[in-house]
């Protein structure tokens, strides 16, 4: 992570599994489709300042304060690979997964995308 983008104070709750850190180690910001994820997807025929906007976007649902190692644990997998512990989460996982792909024309294969349908029927 750059430590211009690190948290330094405050709380953070998690969504992915529920818990509330104050120190800003226990912290990491997470990509809700991860940078590999999104290269696979269609990313790779980005400009550098369009890859650039993609990382660092603020005004979706692309950036969360999550549990430093669920985030580890979830690296570059898509919703196949990994869902939140949380299970509550997992419909609001879904939606925004699926914002972030569609607003950035990024493409789903057949297993995210059933396990996207699957994460929707929580709904």
């Amino acid at each position: 992570m750059n430590s211009s983008c690190a948290p330094t104070s405050g709380s953070w709750y998690s969504p992915y599994d529920g818990a509330t850190w104050t120190n800003s180690a226990d912290v990491d910001i997470d990509h809700m489709v991860p940078l590999a994820e999104a290269w696979a997807s269609g990313a790779w025929a980005w400009a550098t300042a369009q890859r650039q906007t993609y990382a660092n976007d603020l005004g979706g649902p692309e950036l969360w304060a999550v549990t430093d190692n669920v985030n580890q644990s979830k690296g570059d997998k898509d919703p196949a690979e990994w869902q939140p512990s949380l299970t509550s989460f997992r419909c609001t996982y879904a939606r925004a997964w699926i914002q972030v792909k569609y607003y950035y024309h990024l493409t789903v294969d057949s297993a995210e995308k059933s396990a996207l349908t699957s994460m929707l029927n929580t709904c």
